[in-house]
């Protein structure tokens, strides 16, 4: 397995204006369930369950995106410190493919980070949709 991440120092996203917000009181149940959605639209022979405690961590960030004021994707964020943060989990019920929200919040989310003053995005595995972000690198060994 390739894992990547993104320089955040090498991006220049700009924040999304309207339809994301923080989530700070998840309803799990309806996350689970556009989760559920996303792995079915993907075809996914396997999953691994996201548990109630990911989403209560206090050093995760839930980012929700909406469309017509209703939760459409959410993504999860961990900060494990100062400089990096990892983009744990992405999910969305692909209702509307059109708004193309998978590439969109990764790069909202760049700029979030980055005006947070975080230096890295972990991506986890180096998929190839992923490559096409600015500041996109593959980890090597330490």
């Amino acid at each position: 397995m390739i894992y990547a991440r993104i320089n955040l120092e090498k991006t220049d996203y700009t924040l999304m204006q309207q339809n994301w917000s923080y989530i700070k009181t998840p309803d799990t149940q309806l996350l689970n369930k556009i989760y559920l959605q996303y792995c079915k639209h993907k075809k996914f022979q396997s999953v691994m369950p996201i548990f109630d405690s990911e989403y209560l961590d206090s050093k995760t960030d839930i980012i929700g995106y909406y469309n017509n004021n209703e939760i459409v994707a959410f993504s999860l964020m961990k900060r494990y410190d100062i400089d990096n943060v990892e983009a744990v989990q992405f999910a969305w019920d692909y209702n509307d493919p059109k708004l193309k929200l998978g590439i969109r919040s990764l790069q909202h989310e760049c700029a979030l980070y980055k005006s947070l003053g975080y230096k890295f995005l972990y991506l986890g595995e180096a998929d190839e949709y992923k490559k096409q972000i600015d500041g996109f690198e593959i980890l090597g060994p330490a």
